[in-house]
Formats: C-alpha cells, sequence, structure tokens
C-alpha cells in the first residue's frame, strides 16, 4: 500500500434514519429499528447476536449467536485478523450466505459497544458478504421498539462458503510504517479518547504508549450524541474531511488500540460519509507498538510510571 487511493463521493440526504449509503442492498449499512421492524415481514434477514455473553438469557427473535470473540484476534493481539479457515467454518455453521441480508445486533448500552458491531460488519465485508446493515442501538434499541425476545438457542442450515481476505479496506503495520517514514501518503486518524493520543493512557497489551507519528486525534465518541449508544448523524462529508484534515486525494487510515473503536470511525467515515477507501488499521496501536517503529507523543520513563500511578 504504497498509495491509498482515497476517492471522496458526497452523501446525499442523511435524514431521518441514515440508510442512505448503498453498500447493502436491502437495508443500508445502519438501520434503525423502526424501519426493520417495518420491513420484516417482507425482508427475512439474518440477525447476527454478536454479544460475548447473554444470549441465552434473551436475544432477538430468531437472532443467531455470533459472539465478537469470533471476529478477534489472540490476546496479546486482539485487532489482529482473525484465521480465516476458522471463521469460514464457523460462518457455516451458522448456514451464512455472502448475499443474504445480515442485520448485527451489538449489546447497545454504550457507544463502545458499537464498535464490536462496526468491527464485525468490516470483516464480513473484506471477506465477501455484501448486504450488511447493522442495527442503530443494538438489542436495546430492539427491545425498546418492542420486537419480540426470546431465550431459544437458534440454529440453521450449514452453508458451504470459500472465504479469503480482502485488503481493500485494510491497512496493515507495514503500510502504517510506510506512511510515518514517508513512503507512502495517507492521513493517519486516532479514533482513541484524547488521554490515549496523548499518551496518558495506554492499552494493557501495548508496549508503551503514545500514537503514530502524524497521527491526527479525532476520537470515535465524536458520532455520538453524549451518552447514546447509537450512532448519530454524522457530519457533512466536506465538514468532516476539513476537521480531519482531509485534500482531495488524500487517504485516510483509521486506528486506535485494537482496531475496536476505529472500526466505529471506519464505519462512519467509509460507510455512511461515503469515503471510498477508507481503511481501518486493524491491529492499531497494540500491534504497531511491539513492533519497534517510531511512535510519537510517547513519555518519559518517569512521566509514564506517573501516568500509570494516576491512571
Amino acid at each position: 500500500m504504497k498509495h491509498f487511493a482515497l476517492a471522496l463521493a458526497m452523501a446525499a440526504g442523511l435524514a431521518t434514519s441514515l440508510v442512505t449509503a448503498t453498500h447493502a442492498a436491502t437495508f443500508g449499512p445502519l438501520v434503525e429499528a423502526g424501519d426493520l421492524m417495518a420491513s420484516l415481514e417482507t425482508v427475512d434477514p439474518v440477525l447476527l447476536d454478536i454479544r460475548n455473553a447473554g444470549y441465552e438469557k434473551g436475544h432477538a427473535d430468531g437472532a443467531l449467536f455470533a459472539p465478537y470473540r469470533m471476529f478477534r484476534g489472540p490476546k496479546d493481539n486482539p485487532g489482529g485478523l482473525v484465521d480465516v479457515e476458522k471463521l469460514e467454518a464457523e460462518l457455516e455453521e451458522l448456514g451464512l450466505e455472502q448475499d443474504t441480508p445480515i442485520v448485527i445486533l451489538s449489546e447497545g448500552k454504550t457507544d463502545s459497544d458499537f464498535g464490536s458491531a462496526a468491527r464485525v460488519y468490516w470483516t464480513l465485508k473484506s471477506t465477501g458478504f455484501t448486504d450488511l446493515s447493522i442495527l442503530n442501538g443494538g438489542l436495546e434499541a430492539w427491545k425498546s421498539a418492542d420486537l419480540p425476545v426470546n431465550k431459544t438457542v437458534e440454529s440453521a442450515m450449514p452453508s458451504e462458503l470459500d472465504l479469503t481476505f480482502g485488503h481493500q479496506w485494510l491497512a496493515t503495520t507495514a503500510d502504517v510504517a510506510d506512511v510515518t517514514e514517508g513512503e507512502a501518503k495517507a492521513v493517519l486518524v486516532d479514533a482513541r479518547p484524547a488521554a490515549f493520543y496523548n499518551g496518558e493512557k495506554a492499552h494493557d497489551a501495548a508496549s508503551r504508549p503514545g500514537t503514530l507519528p502524524g497521527a491526527r486525534n479525532y476520537s470515535y465518541s465524536s458520532f455520538f450524541e453524549k451518552g447514546s449508544p447509537a450512532i448519530s448523524k454524522p457530519a457533512d462529508p466536506e465538514a468532516l474531511k476539513a476537521t480531519m484534515g482531509i485534500r482531495d486525494g488524500e487517504d485516510t487510515v483509521s486506528f486506535c488500540n485494537t482496531g475496536h473503536w476505529a472500526a466505529t470511525h471506519w464505519f462512519a467515515v467509509s460507510e455512511l460519509a461515503g469515503v471510498k477507501n477508507a481503511k481501518l488499521y486493524a491491529g492499531s496501536m497494540v500491534e504497531y507498538s511491539n513492533s519497534g517503529n517510531e511512535m510519537a507523543n510517547t513519555p518519559g520513563l518517569i512521566q509514564n510510571l506517573i501516568n500509570q500511578i494516576i491512571n
């Protein structure tokens, strides 16, 4: 990825439900509970409950259990890519087909929950699934709309898949290093809260605090009204470009600690605002900090110790 090709497309009329992009043929990338409810009699989407726990205590009627851990890397690098063959086998057990409408449901209690749905969406899109949507507000929005909930463990007829992981929306550590070293051009956007960007906090699996050299800070939480678990109307594409400092013809890479918060950022920029070829640095700062590459905003030893004590 010596140069990410970024073509910025204007998003038109992000009105009541934000379902305006054409990435998903049935509902659009983001669907509100009311719109989904109105369509259930004519459309039979596959509902994926991606919570790691609680499915057996109550889930959206008909939803299949596809826990978030299926889509995550190992403990020492949770943002790393999953083993495609393993993922393929698990998705076959769920009976998924690449052209079937799929609606992803997170817990929906905090804005951070949205990141799990966005990361699952990104993974499925990168492996060839074409009709994807996230239920805005997740299971909590489903319940608030008085849609049915049950405790039955759902199953499906197994399918046959042949998945490969496409790199169209992926930035690797090597790709990012090319940018930080001046070998490639891209706008690097740190989607974490400012304390992480400033080197005051670090993920437990990161070898050191700090951010990517030259990165700008634009927290994933900017896409939510304060305290809301549902993503809000994104900024006008031109305003978003101006805020993040993206000039026409430049590229953008979203990152965070483990590719979770950054998945929300990528989703809002790519799927809602229409920024084509926007990429997610899946491994993010945990992977990068352990790679030995240069970092920015890394405090000295004493200051880092003080920060750890404070936090």
